[in-house]
């Protein structure tokens, strides 16, 4: 009887009855009843329950936080293709991590979130940070340079111009930095996005914001795309020593060989008695391409050569 009284109502409600019923009948005959382990039935009541009594709110905000968060792993590749063949040398190996949902856009407009914390981010070099918006939604976001938890950020078009708020090019006063900019409107951040980097917005003119990216080079962009005010935080990134080969290890990085310590059949600076030199006057890639500093490797008609302003300095930073 009992368990056919259980089967005929919900889940939530069910285990609530399990805990208003723990009083009388033990773990195992809930168990029992409900078809699962008496685990699963003790880890549903602790996690579910507040002194002993269910609270549907609270089981139902936390299903959305994680259905918000949605944090999975990616399936590891080894640089292998569909063929199996490898097409990206130095992958391989290395520490499963979790993927985070990044918010690029900040779609949510003229609505304040509060930052909940700042989190390390595995994919990425920059720090992220969980904002919990006044409509009760979380995302992630790229944190700025000095962001903390309790802070306050806010994506619109009249938006101060502070650190962490977001605002169209053509709100933002020439000479500010800025980070996570847009290349098309709506099209969520792509420039400046890693640590440290930031976009100095040297003109506006025609609909178009002028910006200094990272690379030095000039280039031009519709002033209705979005940028968040600041630096990308963990600016000192750079700085890292790895220390060992193994901290590349655990990344999934696997060594490089040097071409000239190669054979000829495998590199063009391979072979030679001792420890040759390459023998050419400008270094090749395994296949044959130039490469080094001063190389150029930009197509010559390609689509986004009217936006650039000033091509930046090779081998220059």
């Amino acid at each position: 009887m009992m368990a056919k009284a259980f089967k005929s109502i919900g889940r939530a409600e069910r285990l609530e009855l399990s805990i208003l019923l723990g009083k009388v009948y033990s773990l195992r005959s809930i168990a029992r009843a409900l078809n699962r382990s008496p685990n699963t039935i003790a880890y549903e009541i602790k996690q579910n329950s507040v002194w002993g009594i269910y609270d549907p709110t609270k089981a139902e905000a936390k299903a959305r936080l994680h259905k918000r968060m949605r944090r999975f792993t990616w399936r590891k590749t080894g640089g292998r293709n569909n063929q199996g063949r490898i097409t990206m040398r130095h992958i391989g190996g290395g520490n499963k991590t979790l993927e985070r949902i990044v918010d690029f856009s900040s779609s949510k407009k003229d609505i304040s979130g509060r930052v909940e914390a700042v989190q390390y981010d595995p994919q990425r070099s920059a720090f992220i940070a969980l904002v919990i918006y006044k409509d009760g939604e979380r995302r992630y976001i790229i944190a700025h340079k000095g962001l903390k938890a309790g802070d306050t950020i806010t994506t619109s078009e009249t938006a101060p111009i502070v650190p962490g708020n977001r605002l169209p090019l053509k709100k933002i006063p020439v000479g500010t930095f800025v980070y996570n900019v847009e290349i098309q409107p709506g099209g969520g951040g792509k420039i400046a996005r890693s640590a440290g980097n930031f976009v100095e917005v040297v003109a506006n003119d025609l609909g178009y914001a002028f910006l200094k990216i990272p690379s030095t080079e000039v280039r031009k962009v519709p002033e209705t795309c979005f940028a968040t005010v600041g630096v990308a935080s963990n600016d000192q990134h750079k700085l890292r020593n790895e220390g060992k080969a193994g901290r590349n290890r655990w990344k999934g990085i696997r060594p490089t060989v040097r071409g000239t310590a190669m054979n000829p059949v495998d590199h063009p600076h391979g072979g030679g008695e001792g420890r040759q030199g390459r023998g050419l006057r400008r270094a090749k890639s395994k296949w044959g391409k130039p490469t080094g500093k001063g190389q150029k490797t930009r197509t010559p008609k390609k689509y986004s050569n009217v936006f650039i302003i000033s091509r930046r300095k090779v081998g220059k930073k």
